[in-house]
């Protein structure tokens, strides 16, 4: 199982785990996270927000443009920001921190 850390708006971390290839939105639901994902990873709204812990963000894939489009609707978008349906679990990814904004 891969670890990953949630952030809440509040400052407490708690951790979830899933398998490898599954996306983190779905980690984040089962973990009880408050994510939307109102469009469940059609890529048609940006619910899924979360910010990558600095330290992290360059493990990650680059973001596709369609999610990069999407994130330059959020207000409160950062450098490290990036849609939890985008991205899925692998073994390089174990121990990833994200932030779940407000």
């Amino acid at each position: 199982m891969i670890r990953v850390v949630f952030v809440g708006p509040d400052g407490t971390a708690r951790s979830a785990a899933g398998g490898s290839g599954t996306r983190l939105l779905d980690v984040a639901r089962g973990a009880g996270e408050p994510l939307e994902g109102t469009c469940n990873g059609d890529m048609a709204c940006a619910t899924c927000h979360v910010i990558v812990a600095a330290e992290d963000f360059a493990r990650l894939p680059p973001a596709r443009d369609e999610e990069e489009d999407l994130l330059d609707l959020v207000p409160d978008a950062t450098r490290t920001s990036r849609l939890a349906c985008q991205i899925r679990l692998t073994a390089a990814l174990d121990g990833l921190t994200v932030r779940v904004p407000a």
